[in-house]
């Protein structure tokens, strides 16, 4: 399996190479050369594995040769192995035909755990293999940056930094990401906000004489290996729900579509899957493309779903490949016009986004009302971002026929003030969580300025290199 970046300029790489460059050298994101397809008695095989048996087969396609069958066994195994659901990532149901899918068992309580904690373990495998360090830099609207903490704390051989807006995160994610003690890891607030985080972070790695110097590496949805290790969780739901005997649709919570575009990704390799829905907060532009065809950036308003404050969605540029007949220059072009404003989508791109996707966006009312509604009809607490998504799927529901899955992108404990908000409730946080919290934070805040990151990213990591 060979990865090819979406800008049509980029070395092709394989998989471990994609899975340790992130960006591709020419700005795009690199996808598979070709996708993988399972067969309806393949997927049918499923039915009754583990988790992490699933894994493997859906995954093993797209690594190739580059684990062992026994070390990707191995690392598929060590990273679920804190999930503390046996199911990892279990099925709730919360209506006739309607289901969350819990993805947040994992040691952060968010859905960035199932794909980190594998991450971790592939990116430890290749590293004591070629004796290499790196550095990882990563930018976070809240829970990308505490489940990349957690799976590279204490590791030998990587340094991490994880640039988070200022202020602009719950406590409790802010302290996932400053409380962990392991010189390894640190935690930059930024002066901005999350796409103000995401554009220093794509100009370090743009920077390719210091992306050499210091081995950058990056662990955000922009690499491969996140998308890929997400893909795993749709199989599962569906074939629980009958699949590929019959149809199953998604709603996904989204703000930088990695997780909707994992989604597609699934239906690509031949999971039946009948609509995806795009469910996107006040920070609507995913939702107003599909709505207009128009895609411009507006600013960005804080909200009670923060993780989901997003105006530059990076892999909505993977489904721009897709929709542009994988035109690298047509695709480098848009993103161009995107760092002036926007574009407009061709006609036949947008007819073929919209027979692919729905969509629907949820407004601070709608979305408390939603954490309401679900805690008066089931009896359980809800994030704000499963909020939001639940409100899309009764939005956009469709055939009643056709299982409706709502993704439960983070435990409701990690921002319990808009959910004692909407429901008078406030969600403990598990205790195992609550003590690690406790301690003293170690944060750094640097200005918006990426001069400013290289200088610190720079001493700290040679500090690091000969200690």
């Amino acid at each position: 399996m060979r990865y090819v970046s979406t800008r049509g300029s980029a070395p092709v790489l394989g998989f471990e190479e994609a899975m340790l460059a992130g960006l591709a050298r020419d700005g795009g994101l690199y996808v598979p050369e070709s996708w993988p397809t399972m067969t309806a008695a393949e997927i049918a095989d499923l039915a009754g594995l583990s988790y992490e048996e699933t894994a493997f087969r859906v995954m093993r396609p797209f690594v190739d040769d580059a684990f062992t069958e026994a070390e990707f066994r191995d690392i598929i195994a060590r990273a679920y192995a804190r999930f503390d659901h046996a199911a990892r990532v279990p099925l709730v149901q919360t209506g006739p035909n309607d289901w969350l899918l819990e993805l947040f068992h994992g040691p952060t309580l968010a859905f960035k755990d199932v794909a980190m904690q594998l991450i971790g373990g592939l990116f430890e495998a290749s590293l004591a293999r070629t004796g290499k360090r790196i550095t990882i830099v990563g930018a976070t609207s809240g829970d990308t940056g505490s489940a990349a903490i957690e799976a590279f704390r204490g590791k030998a051989g990587v340094e991490v930094f994880i640039l988070f807006p200022d202020g602009r995160v719950s406590d409790v994610q802010r302290r996932q990401m400053t409380t962990p003690t392991e010189a390894n890891v640190r935690a930059l607030a930024i002066a901005g906000d999350f796409d103000d985080a995401q554009a220093r972070l794509k100009d370090l790695f743009n920077d390719h004489a210091f992306r050499d110097r210091v081995g950058l590496a990056g662990v955000n949805s922009i690499n491969w290996a996140r998308v890929l290790a997400q893909v795993v969780y749709y199989f599962t739901a569906a074939v629980a729900l009958g699949a590929p005997h019959r149809k199953v649709s998604f709603t996904v919570p989204t703000g930088n579509f990695g997780d909707i575009f994992a989604g597609y990704v699934a239906k690509r390799m031949g999971l039946p899957i009948d609509r995806l829905v795009i469910a996107t907060n006040q920070n609507d532009i995913l939702h107003r493309t599909v709505e207009t065809g128009e895609h411009r950036r507006g600013s960005v308003a804080p909200s009670i779903s923060p993780s989901m404050d997003i105006q530059v969605s990076s892999n909505f540029e993977r489904l721009l490949f897709e929709l542009y007949d994988r035109e690298g220059g047509a695709v480098a072009a848009l993103m161009g016009e995107l760092g002036d404003g926007g574009f407009a989508l061709a006609q036949g791109a947008l007819d073929r986004l919209r027979a692919e996707f729905d969509s629907a966006s949820a407004s601070e009312a709608e979305t408390s009302a939603s954490i309401a509604e679900t805690v008066r009809t089931t009896g359980m607490l809800v994030c704000p971002h499963t909020a939001v998504g639940l409100h899309a799927a009764r939005q956009r529901r469709g055939n009643p026929k056709v299982p409706m899955v709502v993704l439960a992108t983070a435990h409701p404990a990690k921002f319990p003030d808009a959910v004692e908000a909407a429901t008078g409730h406030r969600p403990a946080l598990p205790e195992r969580l609550a003590a690690a919290l406790a301690g003293p934070e170690r944060v750094t805040r640097v200005a918006n300025d990426v001069a400013a990151l290289k200088a610190l990213i720079t001493e700290a990591a040679a500090g690091e290199a000969v200690r």
